[in-house]
């Protein structure tokens, strides 16, 4: 099909395009959204259906010619959205193509999307969210951009079945249906694996994936996993300035350059600086990152990019306040306790990244991918313990240590896929292979107060928490001090099956052989664990209706006994088979119009060969038992409701128990810590005008227990949050945040019955961005 001149000659605005080859069905709906108009398409039409790379500056109707030559199909209106039918009068483009579409330039502020329409990670390969059986959460750039998050913890709030731990004030640390986790973060498919605070700045968009997923990165992941995936060079020069500053000595800018020097070669980098405060005494956060990526493409065939980061992020380390007579202590919210001098986190991360993407030709596409990643970690904090009657009133206990912690990742994947049938039933078949290896150093020193004689414990006035009485950090008996090195080959095989129109099963295997060594220095001995673990999964998907799918999923996830930065295997634990997460899941997808998606979930999370004492030698033997039950209901909701109108939503009812007596700390029957009954979310954006929009967000939860035993609560609480964007045209858009409009108080999470971090009180962050 030629590209016609009427559509140059009626002045119709232009784009720029970069769609690499790829499914049919989800290159025409990123047209429709690019233009901002309505789309579905019968699946069963485009099943099998692939289009060319497009790449360019083209009109929406140059643009669909181009993407349907060859396919028999053409784009023909339905009510007041557009879809794909059969062309089989070979019809003049021009009769079926969209009609006039008008783009005002100041109508930057009301084109937010939040709907994504497929999933990477899950499957390995891009995959609608509606053909996917597993629950999974895509947060786009809009939303991103429009919530302006200073952590991935508060933009991981609008995920169902997903809360946050306070992870000692040096880490991030979500909690995935009852596990919590440091580890489960990858970036473009490959680990991530370090404990520290992640930014957003080089990220287009973030996907949450619920329920074990051995069967796609191995071990790790029982719980869920994080994927974020980076910018990329793109088809058009653009400089994206953007200054934001308010609240707590809020001081944050960021630039995004994206330069293409031919058709084939592009750049983009991205930069960011910090310098804030907060809204705990003597908090400080410094942090500064830079992510160059080179782009290089042969149309049609292959595409290279390489880049490099060098991330540094500097905070104060701040464990929160106590609590005491089981709830947190009655405090002004900026309260510090401990030694704020001695309280430091800092992370040095420096990193090369590497993919290719390979059309071997004959329907066959390889995709590699490398990671060389080095990480110097350090945290050293003094904080607060429990709370006593004294005999001058009440006092709380002040602790200290340190560690730092060094690693390098070198990771290599590398998938291939393609297309079959056999009696009548398709075939999308993905094989791979991956090599890893990790190699870490750890080291922990306890803090010594200056006290006659030196003591590990200082007692203070409540009434005055903060000490700065000198501390000497030293390592005791108990402090790790070890290197490990870990390695993955591991071969993993795939079949998302056609089996009808309606049906479509996903089915996969993978085998993972760990070899991890560990040099405990302070045992003086060496450890050593191999494992070889088999890791299937199973997922049927049901579709009546283009709108609608159902599906059912299982699931298997694997946590090593060296535990998620390989620094606890033991003489007695180095034998023992890892622990084994199962995940057994129904849910259902619905798309009430296009570009906005819904869904439901329920399901059910084991947690077995739980290390416990036995009762008749608890000092001598472990036992293996079933450890953790979690059940739940998941809801949500992205994208457009009517025009002009975003939603984010999530709502999560859990329940996560022990199921066996794993010490006295963690009875039998006991709820697992961070986990609310009851988790709601709700962000609305409304575009008022051409120029103005406005936002509106709840965040509400039920009480959670800070650990095993029980013994503390956090209430539940609901907060109010908003916005206000102004984008008088495509070059300039303000936006102002405001976090805790009613200013109410309230305790955000904890990591312990004695560390809990109190909410912020209402903030302001006003931002700045330009486009030029």
């Amino acid at each position: 099909m030629s590209v016609t001149t009427h559509a140059v000659a009626t002045g119709e605005p232009t784009f720029d395009i970069d769609l690499p080859a790829g499914a049919l069905s989800l290159g025409a709906s990123r047209l429709a959204a690019l233009a901002g108009v309505p789309f579905s398409v019968d699946e069963r039409l485009v099943a099998r259906l692939r289009h060319e790379a497009l790449r360019g500056r083209f009109t929406l109707r140059e643009a669909f010619e181009r993407l349907l030559a060859g396919s028999g199909l053409a784009l023909a209106g339905e009510g007041p959205a557009f879809t794909l039918r059969r062309n089989e009068a070979q019809q003049p483009a021009r009769d079926t193509l969209l009609p006039e579409i008008r783009v005002n330039a100041a109508a930057q502020s009301a084109t937010a999307r939040y709907a994504f329409p497929t999933v990477q990670q899950a499957t390995r390969s891009e995959t609608p969210l509606h053909e996917l059986p597993q629950s999974a959460t895509v947060l786009s750039a809009d939303f991103i951009r429009d919530q302006a998050p200073r952590s991935l913890a508060e933009l991981l709030r609008y995920v169902p079945g997903l809360g946050a731990a306070q992870g000692e004030g040096n880490r991030d640390t979500p909690v995935f249906r009852g596990s919590l986790s440091t580890s489960d973060f990858l970036l473009d498919g490959l680990r991530d694996d370090v404990q520290y605070y992640r930014d957003l700045y080089n990220i287009e968009r973030v996907e949450a994936l619920r329920g074990p997923n051995a069967a796609a990165v191995g071990h790790g992941a029982v719980g869920g996993l994080i994927n974020r995936i980076a910018k990329q060079p793109e088809a058009g020069a653009f400089r994206r300035l953007a200054l934001e500053t308010g609240s707590d000595a809020l001081g944050r800018a960021t630039l995004d350059l994206n330069e293409p020097f031919d058709e084939a070669l592009s750049a983009r980098i991205n930069l960011m600086l910090e310098d804030s405060g907060g809204y705990r005494d003597f908090f400080r956060l410094r942090r500064h990152g830079i992510n160059p990526v080179l782009a290089w493409r042969v149309p049609g065939r292959a595409l290279l990019s390489v880049g490099a980061e060098h991330f540094e992020d500097r905070r104060t380390a701040d464990r929160g306040v106590p609590s005491y007579l089981g709830r947190p202590l009655a405090t002004d919210p900026a309260a510090f306790f401990g030694n704020p001098e001695a309280s430091v986190t800092w992370i040095r991360l420096n990193a090369l990244n590497a993919q290719l993407d390979l059309d071997l030709g004959g329907g066959f596409m390889l995709q590699a991918r490398s990671r060389l990643a080095d990480y110097d970690k350090f945290f050293q904090n003094a904080f607060p313990g429990a709370v006593r009657q004294g005999a001058d009133g009440l006092e709380v206990a002040l602790l200290a240590h340190n560690s730092r912690m060094r690693r390098r990742n070198l990771l290599h994947q590398a998938d291939l896929s393609w297309r079959s049938a056999s009696l009548g039933i398709e075939h999308q078949w993905l094989a791979g292979v991956e090599v890893s290896r990790q190699q870490g150093d750890n080291r922990r020193e306890t803090g010594f107060f200056a006290t006659e004689p030196a003591s590990t414990t200082l007692w203070v006035p409540l009434a005055q928490p903060v000490s700065r009485l000198p501390i000497v950090f030293q390592p005791r008996a108990t402090d790790p001090d070890n290197a490990s090195e870990l390695h993955v080959l591991a071969l993993h095989l795939q079949d998302q099956i056609r089996l009808a129109p309606q049906w479509q099963a996903t089915l996969g295997l993978r085998h993972d052989h760990i070899r991890l060594d560990v040099d405990d220095r302070q045992l003086g001995q060496a450890l050593a664990s191999r494992d070889r673990l088999w890791s299937p999964r199973a997922g049927l998907l049901w579709q009546p209706a283009p709108a609608w799918s159902a599906y059912g999923n299982l699931s298997l996830g694997y946590a090593l006994r060296a535990g998620e930065q390989f620094t606890l295997l033991t003489p007695a634990n180095q034998a023992l088979a890892p622990e084994r997460f199962s995940n057994r899941e129904l849910g259902l997808r619905w798309n009430p119009r296009p570009g906005l998606d819904a869904s439901a979930a329920i399901y059910e999370s084991r947690r077995a060969n739980v290390a416990a004492p036995d009762p008749l030698a608890p000092t001598q033997a472990l036992l293996l038992v079933d450890g953790q039950r979690t059940r739940g209901l998941e809801l949500s909701a992205s994208g457009g409701l009517r025009p002009g109108w975003q939603v984010m939503a999530a709502y999560t009812l859990q329940d996560s128990r022990i199921r066996r007596s794993l010490s006295a700390l963690a009875p039998a029957g006991a709820a697992m810590p961070h986990v609310p009954r009851h988790g709601l979310s709700l962000w609305n954006r409304w575009a008022l005008d051409a120029r103005w929009s406005a936002a509106l967000g709840l965040t509400a939860r039920s009480g959670l227990y800070t650990s095993t035993d029980n013994s503390v609560r956090l209430p539940g609480y609901a907060r109010w949050d908003g916005a206000l964007f102004y984008a008088p045209s495509r070059h300039l858009r303000v936006q102002l945040n405001v976090e805790n409009l009613f200013d109410r108080r309230y305790h955000a999470f904890a990591h312990s019955n004695t560390n809990i971090t109190p909410g912020a009180p209402r903030a302001f962050r006003l931002g700045l961005q330009l486009l030029y």
